[in-house]
């Protein structure tokens, strides 16, 4: 389980992912750094899981056509029934402080 990993095991695994795709797609490095407007460098560090910035991943992900994979990464939040009969239809603004 992913959950289980550390954040550098679940980096490296995000990066073989990104690199499984670009093979999928039998793009080079080369292509996919050309055509996300980044550095050679820059690509081959994200697929090796060096903490890649999250435009450097909007844009590769975009190059392989998986831009829809951050709906299922990051999906919007909710709101909950008992939320909506509560508080009514609009989003909460900050966090409540801890009580006792």
């Amino acid at each position: 389980m992913i959950s289980d990993k550390t954040d550098s095991e679940v980096l490296r695994e995000f990066g073989a992912r990104i690199q499984a795709y670009r093979l999928q797609r039998n793009l080079t490095l080369e292509a996919v750094a050309e055509s996300a407007g980044l550095h050679l460098n820059t690509v081959c560090n994200a697929e090796g899981g060096k903490n890649p910035r999250l435009e450097t991943i909007v844009r590769i992900l975009r190059v392989l056509g998986r831009l829809d994979a951050l709906e299922s990464f990051l999906p919007a939040p909710s709101i909950s029934p008992i939320d909506l009969v509560t508080r009514g239809p609009e989003p909460r603004r900050r966090a409540s402080s801890k009580r006792g």
